[in-house]
C-alpha cells in the first residue's frame, strides 16, 4: 500500500504542524486546513452554511410536531431521495455510470436526488469524481487527512479549497452536454423551496419540519458519513492504496454505499456489496 501521509510541507504551503490522529484510528491528520478562521469566505459558502443551519434549526422542532403522518412523509423522503437520489442515481449511475436507465427514467430519479439539497448533479458528480481521482491526498475534495469534520461537512462550507484544487473543473462534460443537467444547476435552488412549499401547503408545519428538517439532515449525515466514517473506521479487504473501508452500519442505513473499501476497488461496480452477507438494498 502506498504511504498516504503527505507531507505537511506539501499539504500547508511549506509551514510545519505535528501530526495527529483521528481517535480509535489510524488515520493521521496532515493537513492544516482552517474549517473557519483564517480564510476567505465567500458568498457561497455563506449561504451553504446558512442553509445546513436552517434546516438543523428546523428538526429541532421535531418533538413538538411528531405526528405519524409526518414520520412517513420523512421516511419515504428517506428511500426517495437518499436511495433513489442520491445513491442509485447521482452517484452510481452518474458519477460512475454503473448502470443505464432509459432517459425519462434517468431524469426521474436524478430528480428525488435533486431535492436531497446536495447541490445540483453537475457539481455533486464533479466532486465526487476528482475524489476518486485524487482520494486521500492532499487534492482530494473530503480526506480525512484534514481532519473528521473537514471530511463530514467542513469542505461543503470552503469553496475557496474546491477553487485552489480544481480551477477549471472539465470532468462532467456529459452532463453538461444535456439541457436536463444546466437547467437544474440554474435553478437549482427553486426546486428546493418548491419543495418545502409543497409540504408545508400538504401537512402545515408538521410535515415541513419533518419532511424538510429532519428528512434533509438524516439524509445528510448519512451521505457525509461515507466521506467520512468510512475513510476512517471499518476493514480493508481489499488493497486499494487508499483509506477507504468497509463499514457494516454505514452500509445498513445507507443502502449499500458503506461497503466502501468494495467500492474503491470496483469503482464501476453497480453492486458494492459482494459478499451474500453484505447488505446493499441499492
Amino acid at each position: 500500500m502506498r504511504n498516504l501521509l503527505v507531507s505537511v510541507a506539501d499539504s500547508d504551503g511549506g509551514k510545519q504542524s505535528v501530526s495527529r490522529k483521528i481517535p480509535f484510528s489510524d488515520v493521521v491528520i496532515t493537513g492544516t486546513r482552517n474549517n473557519f478562521w483564517g480564510r476567505k469566505w465567500r458568498t457561497i459558502d455563506i449561504q451553504v452554511a446558512l442553509w445546513v443551519t436552517f434546516v438543523h434549526v428546523l428538526a429541532l422542532f421535531a418533538p413538538f410536531t411528531f405526528t405519524w403522518d409526518a414520520f412517513s412523509v420523512a421516511f419515504i423522503g428517506y428511500l426517495l431521495t437518499g436511495l433513489v437520489g442520491i445513491t442509485l442515481s447521482y452517484h452510481r449511475l452518474l458519477a460512475h455510470h454503473s448502470l443505464r436507465l432509459p432517459k425519462w427514467l434517468e431524469y426521474t430519479c436524478v430528480y428525488f436526488g435533486v431535492l436531497a439539497a446536495q447541490r445540483d448533479p453537475i457539481f455533486w458528480v464533479s466532486m465526487h469524481r476528482y475524489h476518486h481521482q485524487f482520494v486521500d491526498s492532499n487534492k482530494d475534495t473530503h480526506s480525512p487527512i484534514n481532519g473528521f469534520w473537514f471530511s463530514h461537512m467542513g469542505w461543503l462550507f470552503d469553496s475557496g479549497y474546491i477553487l485552489e484544487k480544481y480551477k477549471e473543473r472539465k470532468n462532467v462534460e456529459d452532463l453538461k452536454k444535456q439541457p436536463f443537467y444546466m437547467f437544474i444547476r440554474k435553478t437549482y435552488m427553486w426546486h428546493i423551496i418548491g419543495c418545502g412549499a409543497v409540504l408545508y401547503a400538504w401537512g402545515g408545519f408538521p410535515y415541513f419540519v419533518w419532511g424538510l428538517g429532519v428528512r434533509t439532515i438524516w439524509v445528510y449525515h448519512l451521505t457525509f458519513l461515507v466521506n467520512s466514517a468510512c475513510h476512517i473506521w471499518g476493514n480493508q479487504v481489499w488493497n486499494t492504496g487508499d483509506l477507504s473501508r468497509n463499514n457494516w452500519w454505514v452500509a445498513v442505513l445507507t443502502f449499500g454505499e458503506g461497503w466502501h473499501n468494495n467500492h474503491h476497488a470496483f469503482e464501476n461496480s453497480a453492486r458494492h456489496g459482494l459478499e451474500w452477507w453484505q447488505l446493499d438494498v441499492s
